[in-house]
């Protein structure tokens, strides 16, 4: 008798057995339609049986073995039983959640019947290479099997020319490669460079933003070996590829990398896996790394690469920081990056000020009563946005109109305090009425053409100054752009997260170097109150790698990754009193498990709330789990999270595991 094991979508840790006569081995990798309830759900075959644990009489017969698609392959499979295993999550939700939605529908996309052979490549002009180039180069392609590399590299030190020098290797040989970049807004931009030097490949691109039939398209011509080269966000690291012969992560620091809801993983981590996995090069490049990764690189574990100098300029931008502490700002801005600003103007050139807040102010308030604009759902305030005169939410969306009076006392006049994007907007506005502003955040660039059509503007030359958030950060290069004023950054050096300080430095070095691009030098200004900090200086003497250094001390004394191993348990009900007792018995769990074990290698924390504590309604808690063991952690979050679900809970609580968080 015939049995197949399927792992379907549901939020629980097994799999399910079902009667299918004429199934065979070939058959595991194939979707199935099966009875599920009172419904039906389709899954993966995953194993073929003879017999079940579960009485034959006990068990449903499939509905359908979907054979309109070759099977899902091994290696796939082996890349979701990883994910599974690794961030404790059912396999039924990884291979969901690794199949594109159409896919996991049931459906095929309609596809030509011709197939498409990828006739050889033939290579435009090449630019010439950097000696460190030729050197990373010749490292990356010269390698045998398996091997992790970090590519760190100056902004504008030809980063991605030495990945498109490793994917021509690849393609000679008839390889296929994987490249991951942190945002669908770069995706595009780097998909045209890539397909202008590599005329007659075929491209699969793939990120949320396309369409369903094209994402299920892509999916198949990978996983048939029609795809030569795919280029995605952290979704397409489970994009099937049987002739993988390379991986390329960029900006691979970048916290995009990590999945927040669902499925959390890393796409970084599983990339360095899958390339183990198909015994195949990674290139993992930044201009600042992690501190995990670059910790790697300096013991020697990694591979360094390092590109110390630009590849068109002459120099990096000139940094300098305007201490604040003495100066009364003129809107938020001083007297020196007006100036700077203003000079720019005069020459031509285009500016960009940086503060990474949207909207016009971060809350409405009313002075005589105290009435602040807070979020009706959230533990946050309602963010001031004057164009539309909205107050939104940027957590959970919520909005409502600007009221003419205070709700509470009546005052009409109502006070915006702080600043966004569309608040200096108005200011430089005001300030240059001559010059061409332009405001670029994800309000303005609210959609891909919308984004395309300001990215255009900004290349033409038809504007002046430019007033964005972190979207302008990276992966960007604009000729004219000679100046970058940063605004507003002081408040990540005193963040609660020990991982502040790390994201401020990125952000600052990848937005700064934004600037003197081409031929034209670059300049940036720090407006700060801490013109001292070590954070700042390390920036004006750009040495990332001694502040990555310091940061590593002070982590090494404190316990914290890459010196230790985390896991968080998270959970959300209508009542903290909920979140908080269920966490308290898994709490309880976890210390009987612990000292049956006599495994003083794990360290469990109190249950606490969350920084945001209520989000849509939900109050939330969590409880960190901490090792500085890999292994005895994640052994025993395994046997952990068997005892977690047989825990009661109330109606409407919600929980989840997330392994290696960066959120706190």
């Amino acid at each position: 008798m015939s049995i197949v094991r399927v792992a379907l979508d549901i939020p629980l840790p097994r799999l399910f057995d079902y009667l299918a006569p004429d199934s065979t081995e070939s058959d595991i990798g194939l979707r199935v339609t099966v009875p599920f309830g009172r419904g039906s759900k389709v899954g993966v075959i995953v194993a073929c049986l003879v017999s079940s644990e579960q009485p034959v009489d006990k068990l449903k017969a499939v509905t359908e073995i979907l054979r309109d698609m070759p099977p899902l392959p091994p290696e796939w499979l082996a890349l979701c039983e990883f994910c599974a295993r690794y961030y404790q999550t059912p396999l039924g939700e990884v291979t969901s959640f690794a199949l594109p939605p159409m896919l996991r529908r049931g459906k095929l996309p309609r596809r030509s019947k011709a197939v498409a052979v990828s006739p050889a490549p033939t290579f435009p002009t090449l630019p010439d290479l950097l000696p460190e180039q030729a050197a990373a180069v010749a490292a990356i392609t010269g390698a045998q099997g398996f091997h992790t590399f970090l590519l760190h590299g100056i902004t504008g030190s030809g980063k991605t020319e030495v990945y498109l020098r490793a994917i021509a290797a690849v393609l000679e040989q008839g390889g296929q490669a994987l490249m991951l970049v942190p945002e669908i807004a770069l995706t595009p931009q780097l998909e045209g460079r890539v397909a202008a030097r590599f005329p007659g490949t075929r491209i699969v691109s793939a990120h949320s933003g396309i369409a369903d039939a094209a994402r299920a398209r892509g999916f198949l011509d990978a996983m048939e070996g029609r795809a030569d080269i795919v280029l995605g966000t952290r979704l397409s690291v489970f994009l099937p590829l049987p002739r993988l012969r390379l991986i390329v992560v960029d900006e691979e620091h970048d916290a995009s990398f990590k999945q927040q809801d669902g499925l959390r993983y890393s796409a970084r981590d599983v990339a360095i896996w899958r390339a183990h996995q198909n015994d195949v090069p990674i290139v993992l490049g930044s201009a600042t790394p992690s501190l995990e990764t670059f910790h790697h690189a300096a013991s020697g574990r990694y591979g360094l690469l390092e590109l110390t100098e630009r590849a068109v300029a002459e120099a990096p931008p000139v940094v300098r920081v305007i201490d604040t502490r003495r100066e009364k700002l003129q809107d938020g801005m001083s007297a020196g990056l007006l100036a700077a600003l203003g000079q720019r103007l005069e020459r031509g050139e285009q500016s960009l000020v940086f503060l990474n807040r949207r909207g016009y102010a971060p809350v409405l308030a009313c002075p005589p009563c105290g009435w602040i604009s807070h979020c009706q759902r959230c533990a946050a305030n309602l963010v001031v946005h004057l164009a539309d005169r909205r107050l939104r939410c940027h957590h959970c969306g919520f909005e409502t109109p600007i009221p003419r009076a205070c709700p509470d006392c009546g005052n009409i006049d109502l006070q915006p305090f702080g600043r966004g994007t569309q608040r200096l907007e108005a200011t430089l506005t005001e300030r240059f009425p001559e010059a061409r502003i332009l405001r670029v955040d994800r309000d303005s660039a609210s959609t891909p053409g919308k984004w395309q059509a300001l990215l255009d503007t900004i290349h033409k030359g038809e504007a002046d100054i430019l007033v964005g958030t972190q979207m302008l950060s990276k992966g960007h290069d604009f000729p004219m752009l000679t100046l970058v004023g940063v605004v507003g950054a002081d408040a990540a050096l005193f963040a609660a997260d020990f991982r502040a300080p790390e994201r401020l430095f990125a952000q600052l070095m990848q937005v700064g170097g934004r600037s003197g691009r081409a031929e034209l030098p670059g300049e940036v200004l720090i407006q700060t109150e801490y013109p001292d900090h070590p954070l700042y200086r390390a920036l004006v003497d750009h040495d990332y790698s001694g502040f990555a250094r310091s940061q590593l001390d002070e982590r090494r004394i404190a316990g914290f990754p890459p010196f230790s191993f985390q896991a968080m348990l998270r959970a959300e009900a209508r009542e903290m009193s909920q979140s908080l007792e269920f966490l308290a018995a898994a709490r309880t769990l976890a210390e009987a498990m612990l000292k049956t074990a006599a495994d003083e290698r794990v360290m469990l924390y109190d249950p606490v709330p969350m920084r945001m504590q209520r989000l849509m309604t939900l109050e939330r808690g969590q409880l960190l789990v901490e090792s500085q063991s890999r292994p005895a952690l994640q052994g025993f979050l395994a046997a952990w999270m068997d005892q977690i679900y047989s825990l009661k809970m109330p109606a409407g609580l919600r929980w989840h595991l997330d392994v290696d968080p960066l959120e706190f």
